[in-house]
């Protein structure tokens, strides 16, 4: 395959709407400055060049509080008037400052050398207001009219505000215009607050064509906007793309006015400026710290400082039994007493209960509700597996049909059994050069409910089940699944697991294809007169009783006077976010949770331990409060961290001979990618293009999850995965047969990608080494392997259909079974055999019968999905795949007994007349 021309992560552009690669970028042109400025000092004729590494820097300086432009300007007088050993010292303040970060708890870097060495002793111990103890700092984002002379002022004022009482510390960044201000809510992720002046200008003067071309289709350029609409369409616009973030009004005007208009919701607090500025500091303050309070971990630290005396079942509370023991001491030390102290079965005392809480747990889960946009949030401590089986027992009835992505976590498999829902599989589109699928089309989706439609069994369809992202990063657009599923059927439920997702809802490119970003932006919608207009619209175009084929190939429009919005989402916390292992989040966004809440409750009581780990939940409480202050930056750097990653690997001369990352076009078909959008970092895509991709393709690919081809290096992809964790400690997780999947997290730092680079060379260099030791022998083994694992890949079996008696109730169109009764029904020993995989007997059923009906789940791994579940009709794709396998892993079959199958004469049995 030619290798696509990669388009630099880092560049030069002045450009300020250049957003994805800043954070990086914007250290790296300081340290470029910074050895710049050395050569200089041993040759004066760099003058010019390092007034080139100083301009590189750009004008989105204006949007960071430091250095600041009185920093900035003394570093350009000193560039420009020759002063070079000056000059680099102060650029190597100023880098290694942000480098490190040194300038949140020292006041001396924000000032010049010289001026801190004059400085009377106090202002190094009260300027920043620090005290003795750590103090969080953020930026507070202030958007004035004549910003360029009065923020000097602001920022004066701000800082005089300070007291040695408050709990956190500020900076202010000043800007004076609309596009500004939002180009400085993407790019700072340290903003945490943003107040707001009267008669701020819209335009900026620098180049944002990229961002005035976002504006403008939201409906927020010059056209759209009135000089007295400023202020509530800039807070509109900040909480769409941070909702995070508090929003304050300073007016001087009419205050009472402004806080009673309906779009003023936006705002934490309208203050009149005339009188309120420590109001203000006050305020601000205040919304930090109710982001930055944490229940049930604040109450749980309380408990473990008191003197507690335990009389319940759990010895190893307060860690006695362990620090006293001359066995298991070795634990404590390498834990610490904390863990210990803070164990209790207890419920009361300053603790509550999982399963029923009514106090700071409750309160923690309304917290994490407001976090991630849902109506009610339950955490759970025994993974997303256990959140999956709670929604399903909680909503689905047996007979109820659940639309389902056969190539879904077995949770939901499972889940279904306990329920009773019979699972109606919908395909997803297939990969096979990958031996992977990736997501379910919306039109097949749509096929099946109006072929449940057409003969009348819409009403028994409960759910749409579907996984978002897919493990290998297809992101669904969300949005468009549900309206038009709910254009055929208002009442569908939702559950959309986002195991893998669930940090999404901190960028703002990828909220919006989250099952709550997607559920608000309907009931938005809902709300609108317009949405009736549209609706209205459509039918009349559709005409009465349009047939099915018309309705496949229309984006449709649901009613949205009928419309009963149901949405779940489930996400793994601790997959994406800090928590602890198994810790998950169940978020509901659900009209009619009402009338489902006592069930709701009976299958948190059926699932959840009675006994949950206390860490765990602190996990969850302290991980919605980090997102809260901190997730935009952090998952911006997990995307940037991925795009470095997918630049370092295909740009390389020799790492890409072996391996490559695939770009959106090689696991997104272009029929779903109708924008045009090819690869993150191809030559000419832009900004804009990866947000109309966002915007309009079926199909997005997630930027952290890569998919590492390793194949093309002679490796399976658990071979390399194993040779990775045991020579070179680098853990990953999914394999395929030619392929590893990467993932960035917001753990992850440059250190990482630069140990990855390494080894990859390494093994590249090696195989380079033992290639040319090898001779022609070598190489015709090495290009063997290399096709056997590219180009002799097995395809990928689609779900059959489940046998006749476990379809007692099902229609003639559509595919669902009862799958509980096949499952139970191998309960039964003498109503179940065994047939080796590679007997005669196999092939001889295959073309003659019986067929053979499959007694449990069988899934490999690789790929792992359940090629095989309770009840199906095993295919001889399925057998062809099966025999091709060469994997060690596979559950549900044990090579010494072979296939277990359900006698057809038993499964008769469950014949329901």
């Amino acid at each position: 395959m030619p290798k696509k021309k990669i388009m630099p992560v880092s560049g030069q552009d002045s450009r300020i709407d250049h957003f994805f690669s800043l954070p990086g970028t914007r250290t790296d042109n300081w340290r470029s400055l910074h050895a710049t400025a050395r050569k200089w000092t041993r040759d004066p004729q760099l003058q010019s060049d390092v007034m080139s590494a100083f301009e590189a820097l750009g004008p989105n300086e204006r949007f960071f509080a430091y250095p600041g432009h009185k920093l900035i300007a003394t570093l350009r007088d000193r560039i420009e008037s020759g002063q070079a050993d000056s000059a680099v010292s102060l650029v190597q303040r100023i880098s290694e400052s942000i480098l490190d970060r040194t300038y949140k708890e020292d006041p001396g870097d924000w000032m010049t050398a010289e001026a801190a060495a004059e400085a009377p002793p106090e202002i190094n111990t009260t300027t920043l207001a620090r005290g003795q103890s750590h103090r969080p700092y953020f930026e507070t984002l202030f958007v004035a009219p004549g910003a360029a002379t009065r923020a000097d002022h602001i920022i004066d004022q701000i800082r005089r505000l300070r007291r040695p009482e408050d709990p956190f510390i500020y900076e202010a960044v000043v800007v004076g215009s609309f596009e500004e201000a939002i180009c400085a809510v993407l790019l700072n992720p340290a903003v945490l607050a943003v107040t707001l002046y009267e008669g701020f200008d819209l335009e900026t003067k620098g180049s944002v064509p990229a961002l005035r071309q976002f504006l403008t289709s939201a409906g927020l350029d010059a056209e759209h906007l009135s000089e007295d609409d400023l202020p509530l369409s800039l807070a509109g616009a900040i909480k769409k793309i941070r909702p995070e973030v508090d929003i304050y009004l300073l007016s001087d005007r009419h205050v009472e006015r402004v806080a009673g208009d309906p779009r003023a919701s936006d705002f934490r607090r309208v203050l009149y400026s005339v009188e309120e500025l420590l109001e203000l500091h006050l305020c601000i303050l205040e919304g930090v710290s109710d982001r930055f309070r944490t229940p049930f971990f604040d109450n749980l630290k309380k408990y473990a400082m008191r003197p507690i005396s335990t009389f319940h079942a759990l010895p190893i509370a307060r860690g006695k039994s362990v620090f006293k023991s001359d066995w298991i001491r070795d634990m404590g030390e390498f834990y610490g007493l904390n863990i210990f102290l803070a164990e209790s079965s207890a419920t009361t005392g300053g603790l509550d209960s999982l399963l029923e809480p009514t106090g700071n747990i409750k309160e923690a889960q309304e917290m994490a509700a407001r976090a991630f946009g849902a109506d009610h949030v339950f955490f759970v401590t025994n993974g997303t597996s256990t959140s999956n089986k709670m929604v399903h027992q909680a909503l689905v009835a047996p007979g109820d049909i659940v639309l389902l992505d056969r190539n879904c976590h077995k949770s939901h498999h499972y889940g279904l059994v306990l329920a009773g829902g019979q699972p109606l599989y919908i395909e997803a589109f297939p990969m096979t050069e990958y031996s992977m699928y990736g997501a379910v089309p919306l039109s097949s989706i749509k096929n099946a409910l109006l072929d449940l439609k057409a003969e009348g069994r819409l009403d028994r369809v409960k759910m749409v089940d579907l996984t978002n992202c897919t493990f290998d990063g297809h992101i669904y657009n969300t949005r468009r699944v549900m309206e038009e599923c709910l254009a055929i059927k208002p009442d569908l439920i939702f559950l959309w697991d986002e195991a893998w997702f669930g940090f999404a809802r901190w960028s703002p490119f990828l909220r919006q294809r989250t099952a709550m970003g997607a559920a608000e932006a309907i009931e938005t919608w809902m709300k609108d007169p317009a949405s009736v207009e549209e609706y209205e619209k459509q039918q009349k175009k559709l005409g009465k009783n349009p047939k099915a084929a018309k309705l496949l190939e229309t984006r449709l429009i649901p009613d949205p006077r009928q419309i009963r919005l149901r949405v779940y989402q489930t996400n793994s916390t601790h997959k994406s976010m800090s928590s602890l292992r198994q810790g998950s989040m169940l978020l509901v966004r659900d009209v009619d949770f009402g009338e489902v809440e006592a069930q709701f409750h009976e299958a948190v009581f059926t699932h959840a331990s009675t006994s949950p780990n206390q860490q765990l939940i602190a996990s969850l409480d302290v991980a919605r409060r980090q997102m809260e202050l901190e997730g935009y930056g952090l998952v911006a750097n997990a995307i940037e961290i991925a795009l470095d990653i997918r630049n370092e690997i295909n740009s390389h001369p020799l790492i890409s001979k072996y391996f490559r990352v695939l770009g959106a076009d090689e696991m997104v078909p272009a029929e779903y990618r109708t924008s045009g959008f090819t690869d993150f970092l191809d030559e000419g895509i832009s900004w804009t293009d990866q947000v109309r991709s966002m915007h309009e393709d079926e199909f997005c690919l997630d930027p952290t999850r890569m998919t590492l081809v390793c194949g093309t290096a002679g490796f399976d992809g658990t071979q390399f995965k194993k040779l990775l964790a045991e020579e070179f400690d680098i853990q990953l997780n999914k394999t395929s047969r030619n392929s590893v999947l990467l993932q960035s997290n917001i753990n992850n730092t440059r250190s990482d990608v630069a140990q990855l680079v390494r080894v990859l060379l390494q093994i590249c260099q090696n195989l380079e080494k033992d290639l040319a030791r090898g001779g022609e022998n070598a190489r015709a083994t090495f290009e063997a392997r290399v096709k056997s694992l590219m180009e002799d890949v097995p395809n990928l079996p689609d779900f059959s259909h489940f046998h006749d008696a476990f379809r007692w109730d099902a229609g003639k169109k559509t595919w669902e079974g009862d799958m509980r009764s096949a499952f139970f029904s191998a309960y039964y020993p003498e109503g179940c055999e065994y047939v080796p995989l590679d007997s005669p007997e196999v092939d001889k059923r295959l073309k003659n019968g019986p067929e053979m009906i499959s007694a449990n789940f069988v899934i490999p791994y690789p790929p792992g999905f359940p090629i095989m579940v309770p009840g199906q009709v095993i295919s001889k794709e399925t057998i062809d795949f099966m025999r091709k396998l060469d994997v060690t892993e596979i559950h549900g079959f044990e090579l010494a007994k072979g296939l277990k199958l359900i006698r057809p004469d038993h499964a008769s049995e469950h014949v329901r007349k």
